[in-house]
C-alpha cells in the first residue's frame, strides 16, 4: 500500500466513524428565507469565443453580513458554486444548510458572508431560454468564472475571498479560478471533479445526452414551440443515472418494482426541470475545460474531495494519484462508498465532509 493510499485509508476510517455520529446528532433546521436574492447586469460582456452580450445578468443569493477589515475590504466572503444544471438555491437544502450555516457550524452566517451565484446559463441568470435560444453566446467555464469575478467586483465590491467552495461543475470552476487568479481566495474546497480534460466516458455520456435532444425532430434546431420531450427523456435518464449511487440505491430499492417506480419518477421530475437549449449549453460548457497543464499554478491551501461511488469521477482512473505530486498546496480525500453515500451527489450532503471544511478554515485562519 502506497503512502498516499495508507493516509487515505486512515482518513476514510476516521470519517466513517465521525459520519456515523453525525447522522444521529440533531441539527437545527436552517431558515432558507434568510437568503437575500439580487442580481447585477454586466455590460458588454465579452465571451472567449469573441461573442458579446450587451447585458449579462448574474443572479445571486447572499447569507450573513460582510465584515470589513482596517483597509475597508470585505474579509469574510465565501463563494459557493453549483453544478451543471443547478443554481445557488441548491445550497439552501437541509442536507447542506442545516449542517453548515447555523451557530457554531463551519459556515456560521454570523461570521461569514455567503455568496451563492446562479452561473451563466443557469437559474435566474442570463441563459438561452430567455429568448436568444441557440444564438446565445457559446459560453464555457472560463467565461463563467470571469462573470463570477465581475459580479463580485461590481455588485459586492469584493476582490478577495475567504473561501471558494464548489461542487461538480463548481468544483471544476475552482480549478479554473486557482490557475487564473491564484491569490484571489485564501482557501479552496473543490468537490466531485477531476483536474483533467472532460474526455473518455465522462465526455461520451454528456455528448450522448446532448445528441439525444438534437436528434428529436421536435427540437427544430432549437426553435421548438414545446419542449422536445423524447430527446429530453433520454438526456434526463442519462443524467439521473450518472448521478446515481449503487450501494445507496440497492439498499433503498432492493425490490424490482420499487426500483422501477423510483427511476421513472426521478426521470419525470428531471424532465420537468429542464429546458432543452439550456441543457445543451450547460453540458457543452465543459468542452474547453483542461487545467492539467497548469496545475503547478495552484498555490492556495486546498482540500479536494471525491467519492468512491461517483460514476462521473470514478476513482479507478487514478487521476488524483497522478495530479497530487504537482499540487503542493492540495490535500486530497476519497470518501468511501457506502449504503448512505449518494454517488456524485455526496458533495451536497455535508455530514460526510464538514469536518474537512472546518479543518481547512482553521488552517487558513489569519
Amino acid at each position: 500500500m502506497t503512502k498516499l493510499r495508507l493516509k487515505s485509508f486512515k482518513v476514510h476510517l476516521a470519517t466513517a466513524l465521525i459520519g456515523a455520529v453525525l447522522v444521529t446528532t440533531p441539527v437545527m433546521a436552517f431558515d432558507a428565507s434568510a437568503a437575500k436574492q439580487a442580481s447585477v447586469t454586466l455590460k458588454d460582456f465579452r465571451f472567449k469565443s469573441g461573442e458579446t452580450l450587451a447585458e449579462l445578468k448574474m443572479n445571486y443569493r447572499t447569507l450573513g453580513t460582510p465584515h470589513y477589515d482596517a483597509k475597508g475590504q470585505v474579509d469574510n466572503a465565501v463563494m459557493i458554486l453549483h453544478g451543471t444544471g443547478g443554481s445557488g438555491a441548491q445550497f439552501l437544502v437541509p442536507q447542506f444548510a442545516d449542517e453548515l450555516y447555523g451557530p457554531g457550524q463551519p459556515l456560521d452566517i454570523s461570521r461569514y458572508f455567503i455568496i451563492l451565484p446562479d452561473n451563466i446559463g443557469h437559474g435566474a441568470s442570463s441563459k438561452p431560454s430567455d429568448g436568444l435560444r441557440m444564438a446565445f453566446p457559446k459560453y464555457d467555464y472560463d467565461d463563467m468564472v470571469e462573470a463570477q469575478r465581475q459580479m463580485l467586483k461590481s455588485a459586492l465590491k469584493i476582490d478577495h475571498l475567504r473561501l471558494i467552495f464548489g461542487t461538480s461543475m463548481g468544483c471544476m470552476h475552482i480549478f479554473v479560478w486557482a490557475e487564473a487568479h491564484p491569490d484571489f481566495a485564501e482557501a479552496l474546497m473543490p468537490m466531485a471533479c477531476q483536474p483533467v480534460e472532460i474526455a473518455g466516458r465522462n465526455r461520451m455520456w454528456r455528448v450522448a445526452a446532448m445528441d439525444a435532444i438534437r436528434a428529436d425532430p421536435a427540437w427544430q434546431g432549437g426553435n421548438y414551440t414545446t419542449q422536445p420531450i423524447q430527446g429530453l427523456r433520454t438526456a434526463a435518464a442519462l443524467s439521473v443515472m450518472a448521478g446515481s449511487a449503487p450501494e445507496y440505491l440497492q439498499a433503498q430499492f432492493p425490490m424490482r418494482a420499487q426500483a422501477e417506480v423510483n427511476i421513472r419518477e426521478r426521470i419525470e421530475k428531471d424532465i420537468a426541470s429542464r429546458d432543452a437549449n439550456d441543457f445543451i449549453y450547460q453540458f457543452d460548457a465543459s468542452r474547453t475545460y483542461n487545467p492539467w497543464p497548469g496545475l503547478e499554478k495552484i498555490t492556495a491551501p486546498t482540500v479536494w474531495i471525491n467519492s468512491g461511488d461517483d460514476f462521473i469521477n470514478p476513482p479507478e482512473l487514478g487521476i488524483p494519484e497522478k495530479a497530487l505530486p504537482r499540487l503542493s498546496s492540495v490535500t486530497y480525500r476519497l470518501i468511501p462508498s457506502s449504503p448512505d453515500t449518494r454517488g456524485h451527489g455526496t458533495h451536497t450532503w455535508a455530514k460526510f465532509w464538514k469536518d474537512d471544511l472546518t479543518a481547512l478554515l482553521q488552517k487558513t485562519q489569519k
